[in-house]
């Protein structure tokens, strides 16, 4: 939806909005709007989703001139929430409602939004600082704190024109060429750290709002299940703007393009690789307009190269950019998407590590590591404390649930907005609802892959939506051929993701 940026330190005005530009993506329909008090400056571009009217632009302040707040994201149940609480709205807007129920109820509030965000809001009179970060983090956001003063940013590019100077996190560095992501709130910088999800920030302390209960629960009825996946699904359509849905022909984007009934689908691949004879099997049933795309493996490196300058950070996964082209196309014809990120957590779709993790008596950081890990340097130190806020849940399954649930998905949702975001498109993921995650975790390996099947909830009650050859084809990811793509580069390391991984880091250290 957006872009925000907050300091209390001692910035000159054009330093801060030199900074603020570095995202312009995320937010061209009201750009660079900004709000200072002292030492104080708020921030703001914004992309027009949800009431289109610029009375609802950022930073935007209370009645009373008291409260001003910088927003990113959306609050899908913002007119339920403004009905309930008896809440007068000036505008169409969740950014007012979000504020009247923080000035209203405080903190508590939090437990009640349905959606994705990222928020700042500062009390002119008390000169509090409020911050807060949905339960999943699939808004992004990061901070950089001195002392008392804090700089918080939706992206790491205006962090480090403010600070100045950066040093590299050798751990992160560790973290990425083995697992390819980063962990526990790091960044590749020592000085930015991600804000953790979940949580909110008053009085310089970070308070956990919401955590997932992994306790042994019985799984829900077919009627709620199905209630709460259409409900999802409705609510991410909530939209003044065009909505178009990501289709590879998988069974998760399948039956959201089902049951969103989005007029215009969007898939990708290469040439010769790619998943289009089931993408255009879907879209035929859907009757979308549908849009496969192919990517040349030619300017691969290319566009890599342009996403790791606009980021300052390594990509996450191959696929990364891929998914960047199809939504610089699809923003043509929507300004929001649909993905079907959060289901192979929710269901168990890696079903080999699940199935390793549920017949294993005892936990086995080499096994793991053998399983889930990428990089070929056998750094099991850096494994270990990737998984270690995990291991509380003991057996062997919860902890390779939590793990793929909290920090796996992460960096598949870091990927997701950085994607979308880049080309002022917002994505937005029904199977990240709060409802289904709270519903299903804990929920027995036995219900989610009944008699081996994986997926078997999702497959018998949509079978007779999605085509049973979409049902009963196997999983294959979203596929980059990096044989192809290093063919002929000379690239340091011992696998095609090795190469991968240093390339990235080779690029960045140019970038820097």
């Amino acid at each position: 939806m957006c872009g925000i940026l907050y300091t209390s330190s001692e910035y000159t005005r054009e330093k801060f909005l030199s900074s603020l530009q570095a995202m312009l993506h995320r937010g061209p329909s009201a750009p660079l709007c900004y709000f200072e008090y002292k030492q104080y400056k708020m921030g703001h571009n914004r992309l027009s989703i949800i009431d289109l009217d610029n009375r609802s632009n950022q930073p935007f302040i209370s009645d009373d001139e008291r409260y001003v707040i910088i927003y990113n994201g959306e609050i899908y149940n913002y007119k339920e929430l403004a009905k309930q609480f008896g809440i007068h709205m000036l505008t169409n807007s969740d950014t007012e409602l979000l504020l009247k129920l923080y000035i209203q109820y405080g903190p508590k509030m939090l437990n009640w939004l349905n959606g994705m965000f990222s928020f700042v809001i500062f009390d002119i009179k008390t000169e509090k600082l409020f911050v807060a970060r949905d339960r999943m983090g699939v808004k992004p956001l990061y901070y950089y704190r001195s002392g008392n003063n804090f700089t918080i940013s939706s992206e790491i590019d205006p962090l480090l024109q403010l600070i100045g100077r950066y040093t590299i996190d050798e751990i992160a560095v560790r973290q990425y060429k083995k697992m390819r992501s980063f962990y526990n709130n790091r960044t590749i910088y020592n000085e930015i750290k991600e804000f953790p999800p979940g949580h909110y920030l008053e009085n310089g302390y970070f308070i956990k709002y919401w955590e997932i209960d992994y306790s042994d629960k019985e799984p829900p009825s077919d009627e709620e299940l199905m209630f709460l996946i259409q409900s999802a699904v409705n609510y991410r359509k909530i939209a003044d703007v065009n909505v178009g849905s990501y289709l590879s022909g998988g069974l998760d984007s399948t039956i959201i393009t089902a049951l969103s009934g989005v007029a215009d689908t969007w898939t990708v691949g290469f040439e010769n690789y790619n998943e289009f004879e089931w993408s255009e099997l879907a879209s035929k049933k859907y009757g979308t307009n549908h849009n496969p795309i192919i990517f040349d493996e030619k300017e691969y490196l290319l566009l890599s190269r342009k996403l790791i300058h606009a980021k300052k950070e390594p990509l996450s996964v191959p696929n990364e950019v891929l998914l960047y082209y199809m939504t610089k196309i699809a923003s043509e014809k929507n300004t929001v998407i649909l993905s079907g990120e959060g289901a192979d957590e929710l269901f168990y779709g890696y079903d080999r590590i699940f199935r390793w993790a549920n017949n294993a008596e005892d936990w086995d950081l080499k096994s793991f590591t053998d399983l889930y890990a990428y990089g070929s340097d056998n750094d099991l130190e850096i494994v270990h404390d990737a998984v270690q806020p995990f291991m509380k849940h003991k057996l062997p399954l919860k902890i390779v649930a939590s793990f793929f649930q909290e920090a796996h998905l992460r960096g598949l949702l870091k990927r997701l907005d950085s994607a979308s975001m880049l080309n002022s498109v917002e994505a937005r993921s029904p199977f990240l609802d709060y409802r289904l995650i709270e519903k299903l975790a804990g929920v027995s390996i036995e219900y989610k892959m009944k008699n081996g099947v994986v997926k078997e909830p999702l497959k018998r009650l949509y079978k007779y939506t999605v085509p049973i050859e979409i049902i009963n084809r196997k999983k294959i990811g979203f596929p980059v051929p990096l044989d192809k793509v290093f063919a002929g580069v000379s690239i340091e390391g011992e696998s095609f993701f090795d190469k991968w991984f240093n390339f990235n880091l080779r690029v960045l250290g140019e970038v820097l």
